[in-house]
């Protein structure tokens, strides 16, 4: 049972590919009639799958493949013409032989398929007869019938057996059930024989150069491996040759399941985190450590090991990489049929299709372009009278072209039609109550094209089966967010369309710019950052409830990446700021946010079921040093940023009002001891400097004073021996903060060794004062680490 399935499986896979490419040449056979070696190939796919159907007593779609070859052969050999007419029932019968293929694969039989092949294989017999198919019944009109028996179907052609059939070169129609099992098994010993052959051959090969030295006297020669039995009417010259030599030659591929590429990746992915990590780790070393003889050794190793995972990680996608002509390929034959149900004359030029992407991406791609290409045909291209009288040829073009540029796929769909009229997107848009009458006035014509991907936008005059309902491109945009790209349109009255679409590689690991807002971080693409720009806050203005920056020459749209998530403004940012634009298609966002982290490479995660609908959110990943950083969605906050009525520039201006420092009491000092009488001492030489001082009797307390943003704390005095955390730890774990970076740290402690002073350097500390300590001496340190003259 396990060796018929894997025939049944090999037959599956060699049919749908067969298929997936007799569409594309069927259409273009019909723009070339009298190319021969294009109608064989065409042929051959029939005949082949006719015989791989009979072999298998699959008899529905023998009968089928049998009607659709006996049309095929007679056009092959000059006997029939190739109309338009015959054509729709060539390629309607393709269809039915894909329902049927799918039918095996799902049932393991082509009879509960729920298609009745009676009707077409009348019309392609009448086709074949030279009769006319005009009064033969529509496939509109086609009933559920009784399936019949193929009982009479005429035998296989000896001259031309199948790819499956070469083998027992027999008529396998003409044997019984018992001798077709029976050939099955001898199959199955030759191929066994065959793959235990080239299997002894290898190792005999191996062996031998293992062993053999120059000194060595040459081995002898192998024995010969035992041959499988031939099967009648093949003996030749060549019969005596090895019989893995043929398998060998064959063998040149090998099928994986998707799950095991995908676990794969997943696998790569945790090794990039690996690497970032490691990385992190040695940049830490480096500083620590720096001049030591080691780190040249580490460095070395740090590198290549960070070679060799970028080499794994580009074999690793390459493996997953498929040819963006799995999804091409299938609209020519739409093209061809919406031209006719349109009455238009449409040709379609396809260039690029051996461009690969990651087979996620082409799974996702088909529908957005589907709906893209069927808008060109239905509203771009024009019919033949109206192209006649633009002075245009009668038949129209579109293009569909693919690309790389850079870590991204762009993909183009180009028409010569009538363009997208700006003016009139505007006022349907407006009629729809899609957008305002001052929205009108201020729209370029860019910014109007983007408005085709509204949900329930249409510029249709009546709804039809290919358009008219308004959905379609607003899916099509939502599709090409998730897949991280962008869309942009470019368009000429008159002149026609140009769509373009820019996809990244592969969904898994991308490159990133990491952000920091307050004391979060999160990572943006950086396929959607423009640009990043520091400017004054004072550039910064608010025009009817809008926050917008002038960046050169244009205006441009702001929002605090705080307010996006609600992130707590615990401190100033300072006279200037640090502004990320971000686009999608023609729309752009400045961004504000407090820090620049740098760009990084990120494996992306999903955040799991619970917390996978967090608006603005893509998903998360895991930095070099361990903790998690949220991916942004740029698509999602574009659509946010319109919700926020924060005034940005009154908002950091109040915020820098109330952390000025205007007296001494205005500064706050964090003694930081578990000594009663030590902290006692400390505020008492402080009393002349007339700070604000606030207590802490352990690392612990002081760290959850200082995160709980409660205070603005200026300097912080620290013991180094306290229960629960130590000095050291603390000032670790608070020089993780990028808004404590500068904050003054000052160790008071009785540790006098030179080792410690060298600790409290490495782990932040400011100032390192031992005991005993004069007040004049401590308040002089504090005075000029708060810079209090």
């Amino acid at each position: 049972m396990d060796d018929m399935q894997e025939i049944l499986e090999d037959f599956l896979v060699e049919a749908f590919e067969l298929i997936e490419q007799i569409d594309h040449d069927l259409v273009e056979l019909e723009s070339n009639p009298e190319d021969l070696e294009l109608l064989n190939r065409i042929f051959r796919v029939a005949h082949t799958v006719k015989g791989s159907s009979s072999f298998l007593n699959f008899d529905v779609l023998t009968k089928l493949t049998h009607h659709m070859e006996d049309v095929l052969n007679k056009a092959r050999h000059g006997e029939l013409k190739i109309t338009p007419d015959i054509m729709d029932v060539v390629l309607e019968s393709v269809d039915m032989m894909k329902a049927l293929l799918r039918s095996i694969r799902e049932r393991g039989n082509d009879v509960d398929a729920g298609v009745s092949i009676s009707d077409i294989c009348d019309r392609l017999t009448a086709i074949n007869e030279g009769k006319d198919i005009s009064s033969s019944k529509s496939k509109d009109e086609v009933k559920e019938e009784v399936k019949e028996e193929p009982k009479d179907e005429p035998k296989e052609d000896a001259k031309e057996p199948s790819a499956m059939d070469q083998e027992p070169e027999v008529d396998v129609n003409s044997l019984s059930e018992a001798e077709v099992e029976a050939e099955i098994e001898r199959l199955l010993k030759v191929r066994k024989a065959e793959d235990q052959a080239r299997r002894d051959k290898q190792k005999q090969n191996s062996e031998q150069s293992a062993v053999q030295t120059p000194e060595s006297a040459p081995a002898p020669e192998p024995a010969p491996t035992p041959a499988a039995k031939p099967a009648p009417k093949k003996e030749s010259k060549e019969s005596n040759a090895p019989a893995h030599s043929s398998a060998s030659a064959v063998e040149q591929t090998i099928r994986v399941e998707v799950k095991r590429l995908d676990n794969l990746m997943n696998l790569i992915g945790e090794l990039v985190l690996g690497k970032n990590r490691l990385l992190k780790i040695y940049d830490d070393v480096e500083e620590r450590y720096e001049g030591e003889k080691f780190l040249e050794e580490l460095n070395q190793v740090v590198s290549a090991l960070s070679l060799v995972t970028t080499d794994i990680q580009l074999a690793v996608m390459k493996t997953r990489m498929l040819p963006i002509a799995k999804v091409f390929n299938k609209f020519p034959r739409m093209v061809r049929d919406l031209s006719r149900e349109l009455g238009k004359q449409i040709d379609l030029e396809i260039s690029g299709e051996e461009t690969e992407l990651d087979k996620s991406i082409v799974e996702e791609i088909g529908d957005p372009l589907v709906h893209i290409i069927r808008n060109s045909c239905d509203h771009g291209v024009e019919s033949p009278k109206e192209r006649l009288a633009a002075g245009k040829p009668e038949k129209g073009i579109i293009q569909l072209k693919a690309y790389n540029e850079g870590n991204h796929i762009v993909v183009e769909i180009v028409d010569d039609g009538k363009g997208i009229d700006a003016l009139a997107v505007k006022m349907k848009a407006l009629e729809r109550g899609l957008i305002t009458e001052r929205e009108v006035d201020s729209m370029t014509d860019k910014e109007a094209f983007s408005l085709i991907f509204k949900p329930g936008f249409s510029m249709a005059k009546q709804v039809t089966n290919v358009s008219g309902r308004g959905v379609g491109m607003d899916v099509v945009k939502t599709n090409i967010e998730k897949l991280n790209g962008i869309i942009d349109i470019d368009s000429e009255v008159g002149r026609g369309t140009i769509m373009k679409l820019k996809i990244p590689l592969t969904l898994a690991i991308i490159q990133s710019l990491l952000v920091g807002s307050q004391e979060e971080f999160y990572a943006i693409p950086l396929a959607s950052v423009k640009e990043t720009v520091r400017v004054p806050v004072d550039n910064i203005y608010t025009i009817e409830g809008k926050n917008v920056l002038r960046l050169r020459d244009e205006v441009l749209s702001l929002v605090r990446l705080g307010d996006l998530f609600g992130v707590k403004q615990v401190f100033e940012s300072g006279d200037q700021t640090y502004v990320v634009v971000i686009n999608v298609a023609d729309s752009k966002l400045g961004i504000i946010v407090d820090s620049l982290i740098g760009q990084e490479e990120i494996v992306i995660k999903s955040l799991g079921n619970y917390l996978q609908n967090i608006r603005g959110i893509a998903g998360g990943t895991i930095r070099g040093d361990g903790k998690v950083t949220l991916i942004v969605d740029v698509g999602m906050i574009m659509d946010m940023a319109k919700e926020i009525k924060v005034d940005i520039r009154a908002s950091m201006e109040s915020s820098a009002q109330m952390s000025k420092k205007e007296k001494p009491s205005d500064y706050k000092v964090l003694i930081v001891d578990d000594s009663k009488m030590d902290r006692t001492i400390m505020q008492k030489s402080l009393e002349p400097i007339g700070v604000t001082v606030i207590e802490a009797t352990n690392g612990i307390e002081a760290l959850n004073i200082v995160k709980s943003g409660d205070h603005s704390i200026d300097a912080m005095l620290i013991d180094i021996e306290m229960p629960r955390m130590d000095g050291y730890t603390l000032a670790g774990e608070i020089r993780k903060y990028s808004k404590y970076r500068n904050l003054p740290l000052i160790a008071v402690t009785s540790r006098t060794s030179k080792s410690d002073r060298l600790r409290g350097v490495e782990v932040g500390m400011t100032e390192y004062i031992t005991k005993p300590y004069s007040p004049e001496y401590l308040e002089n340190v504090v005075r000029k680490n708060i810079k209090l003259v």
